[in-house]
């Protein structure tokens, strides 16, 4: 790999972010995204799928997500640049492409923001005090953005705070849930109980592995900081499969002492299920384990607003959308203008409180992400890139593509509906933003291989 320290963009030409990010801030970076809220809620609704056997949902989520992982690893390595799967598709497929990538990333990462500052407001706060839920959303927001702008890697020394305090709460799940089995408590033969009397074996296995998979996202929005990253080819790699298989060995844990420690229905009906351990186990403050998920919930909401903003500032920069995001601030370099663009709508989902009616299809539209960027690898192939980069056996991409394909058939028509809605509001404003890149152009048409509009920068 490159032991070039401080490699310049792809593209030479517009604003650029400062390389602040080193391999451990990456790593956790990655880490803290992934370890995110949901695995403090996921590990009931997986059992109310899979049965007892927890574990093996997590196991081939686990697995599925590696695959579509060491596709953006190359795509990362090779073009370390913020704006991800939209940089990526448009390199590809061209900016109609993109533009759609690029609005399915945003609006699950900002339903996400807004979902999680309302969720910040609830029930965990209420273990300590209780305020209106929208005045808790709001200044969460408005604080969560200025963390934002003031710098990733500030940010990001936050977010290693933050992911130590999560990965703390979960291995205190596993040290009483051991404790709990050891005392003689608890039914380790749970474990090899898969399926439910509605599904077998096999059905319950994927569809429990569709949740799980939600359980492992976060990944993707790594690759919107690797321009952020000093030296990308060499750190991120390390970085994202690191962290995901820190992450799998504990969700896989975590999996097995809540499911032995507690009995399935229980397990299934609760809203809290790690809580059931810890009550189970007894001993632990409930008010202790509130913090540490409002932390989690916290640290989600910071990173995928870092994501959310970068995505923006780098789909301005590719000319997908409007110039003005491209602002930076003077000093620190951080994109003000599109973490004031993505936190203004977070602000109104969070208020309305229409975030429910949007999160269900968050795994949906993220499959469809996946599914380009894994055949944007094959694609992307006829171009050597700039220089040495981590490529991926070209088995991987397609087992990835088909991993999309399949967990798509397991999700319900109704949520289909809400996705294909959001996919066609993509597809009219990647329209409205050919039609403009026409007109700014005149006859000329962008180059889908520099990824990037005309001028190489934005349209305005």
């Amino acid at each position: 790999m490159s032991t070039v320290k401080e490699q310049q963009p792809a593209a030479a030409s517009g604003p650029v972010l400062a390389r602040a990010l080193t391999t451990p801030l990456l790593y956790f970076f990655i880490l803290g995204d992934v370890l995110g809220a949901g695995v403090y809620v996921l590990v009931g609704q997986i059992a109310a799928d899979a049965g007892g056997a927890v574990w093996a949902p997590l196991l081939v989520a686990l697995v599925l997500a590696l695959l579509t992982a060491s596709s953006y690893a190359e795509l990362a390595t090779k073009y370390p640049r913020a704006g991800g799967a939209s940089h990526y598709a448009t390199r590809a497929f061209g900016p109609f492409a993109g533009f759609v990538v690029g609005f399915c990333m945003l609006a699950a990462g900002v339903v996400s923001v807004a979902a999680l500052a309302r969720g910040f407001g609830g029930d965990y706060l209420s273990a300590f005090v209780t305020l209106p839920v929208a005045l808790v959303a709001v200044v969460f927001l408005v604080l969560l953005a200025l963390v934002n702008a003031r710098g990733v890697k500030e940010s990001t020394r936050a977010n290693v705070v933050a992911t130590v305090i999560e990965v703390g709460g979960l291995v205190l799940i596993v040290a009483l849930g051991a404790w709990l089995l050891l005392r003689g408590d608890g039914d380790p033969g749970r474990l090899t109980r898969l399926g439910t009397p509605e599904k077998g074996a096999a059905t319950a296995v994927l569809s429990g592995s569709v949740l799980a998979y939600y359980s492992f996202v976060g990944f993707e929005t790594s690759v919107n900081v690797a321009e952020e990253t000093r030296d990308p080819r060499r750190s991120y790699p390390r970085a994202l499969f690191g962290a995901l298989a820190t992450a799998g060995a504990v969700y896989v844990l975590v999996g097995i002492v809540a499911s032995a420690a507690v009995p399935t229905g229980r397990l299934a009906a609760s809203s809290g299920p790690l809580l059931e351990v810890v009550k189970a186990a007894g001993g632990v403050p409930v008010r202790l384990f509130s913090a540490v998920a409002l932390v989690a919930v916290a640290n989600g909401a910071l990173l995928t607003g870092i994501m959310s903003s970068r995505l923006a500032f780098g789909m301005a920069r590719d000319g997908l959308l409007p110039s003005a995001l491209t602002k930076v601030l003077p000093g620190r370099r951080t994109p003000w203008a599109a973490i004031v663009a993505t936190t203004a709508p977070a602000l109104l989902l969070a208020l309305t409180g229409s975030v429910a009616a949007l999160a269900s299809t968050l795994v949906l539209l993220l499959l469809v992400v996946f599914l380009v960027v894994n055949a944007a690898v094959l694609v992307l192939r006829r171009d050597p890139g700039e220089g040495d980069h981590f490529r991926t056996p070209t088995a991987l991409p397609v087992l990835g593509a088909l991993s999309c394909v399949a967990l798509a058939t397991q999700i319900e028509a109704e949520v289909w509906l809400r996705g294909l809605a959001v996919l066609a509001v993509a597809v009219v404003l990647a329209g409205v933003a050919a039609v403009r890149r026409s007109r700014a152009a005149g006859t000329t048409a962008p180059d889908p291989a520099r990824g990037a509009g005309p001028g190489g920068a934005s349209v305005s």
